[in-house]
């Protein structure tokens, strides 16, 4: 046959593939109940939250009783070295607490993925700053041949109600047009700036929505309808990634999803302080072989090592990827690394117990350190959170099945 009559054949053999798998060259995607790597290749996803970066949390800083939500501890900075010193802290922060050093670090210990929360307001506009933050650490992790999960923590309007996203007490995206109308461009607004870029994975839509308290059950049925918007507004100008959807009641309830509604789409489920054995995610199995798509624990940890490292053994025999959740924290053995707190810290701990508002004005005030001596104890953090300052949870990582690196 010759070259001019092959080529409009070939051309309507190519109409007739699947686009998404044409589109997906290069790209981890699903196959199957599989996830594989741009060559088709079975990839066993064993990753890190780098966590407490772009969306800080209340109790990684020892907070107990008190400021738990990044609003609510970005108000007690406030309040102790006033609005310009702590927007310039919170600025240092995040070129401070992930550095290439850390990715590195990261890859060495065996991990081949990590899983980036982040607060929506950092990428509310094409150059906001968190395409800054994100196409640096694109840079680092392709060095190292470390895939990035992005992570929508902290949705417009809250998809919890709670601390973990940031909201004002109520899980109002799913009755808020417009706080559905910004998520929509947000995810629309990364999808776009990444769409060309393989060693980010795919996008995890909404961190753990809706809680289980039984009064926020009845957005249950709105959970799956929100995440056919999102997938719909990604695929028009993104075709190569995966997408990750989460259950209801925080990432573990699959009951509210039907049959995929993406033919690149991997369900994640989060567990803590459960038992260890196969029982625990056997529902997720059954999802998996109902329809023949990957699932992947999304967070974990927070646990002894011994725990850590009897749930990593069940994942790993049913072949269910993971990442466990942080990747460092002050003062603790329950993630990877460690660093100390800073010095007069519990004085910032003490305030943060107090009763908060202007109404304890008097008591707070008589309470608290001075300006100058809070500057001192948070210019003490930022040293501890750097690179140089960390320890290495070695139990942690052997836990995990890892190996810690050389001394």
């Amino acid at each position: 046959m010759s070259i001019r009559k092959l080529c409009p054949l070939l051309l309507c053999l190519t109409f007739f593939v699947r686009p998404h798998l044409l589109a997906q060259h290069g790209f981890v995607h699903t196959s199957g109940a599989n996830v594989v790597d741009g060559d088709g290749k079975p990839l066993m996803l064993r990753g890190t939250n780098i966590g407490n970066w772009l969306e800080p949390e209340g109790y990684m800083f020892h907070f107990d009783g008190g400021p738990q939500s990044p609003s609510e501890i970005e108000a007690l900075t406030t309040e102790l070295i006033g609005p310009q010193k702590s927007e310039a802290f919170w600025k240092q922060w995040r070129e401070t607490y992930i550095t290439q050093a850390d990715i590195d670090r990261i890859h060495a210990m065996g991990f081949n993925s990590v899983r980036l929360p982040f607060h929506w307001k950092f990428f509310d506009a094409d150059n906001a700053e968190g395409f800054r933050i994100v196409d640096r650490l694109v840079q680092w992790a392709r060095k190292d041949g470390v895939y990035v999960i992005l992570d929508l923590h902290c949705a417009p309007g809250g998809q919890t109600g709670t601390n973990i996203d940031d909201s004002q007490g109520y899980p109002w995206l799913y009755t808020d047009t417009d706080a559905q109308a910004r998520t929509i461009a947000v995810w629309r607004r990364i999808a776009k700036h990444y769409a060309h870029e393989p060693i980010i994975l795919g996008y995890d839509l909404l961190n753990e929505p809706i809680p289980h308290f039984p009064q926020l059950q009845q957005y249950n049925k709105d959970l799956e309808p929100l995440y056919k918007r999102l997938v719909a507004a990604v695929r028009e100008v993104d075709p190569n990634h995966m997408l990750i959807l989460g259950g209801a009641q925080w990432d573990s309830n699959f009951k509210v999803f039907g049959p995929p509604f993406d033919k690149n789409v991997m369900y994640t489920f989060h567990k803590y302080w459960t038992a260890t054995d196969v029982s625990v995610i056997q529902e997720y199995l059954d999802y998996r072989d109902k329809y023949h798509v990957p699932i992947w624990l999304g967070e974990s940890g927070e646990n002894k090592d011994e725990w850590i490292a009897a749930f990593t053994k069940t994942l790993e025999e049913n072949h269910v990827g993971w990442c466990y959740w942080p990747y460092k924290k002050m003062d603790a053995t329950s993630s990877p690394v460690t660093f100390d707190r800073p010095e007069h810290w519990d004085a910032v701990v003490k305030l943060a117990a107090m009763a908060p508002g202007t109404g304890n004005a008097e008591k707070r005030i008589a309470a608290r350190p001075s300006p100058e001596e809070a500057q001192a104890i948070f210019d003490d953090l930022l040293k501890k959170v750097q690179f140089s300052g960390e320890r290495v949870n070695d139990g942690y990582l052997r836990a995990l099945g890892l190996t810690p690196p050389a001394k």
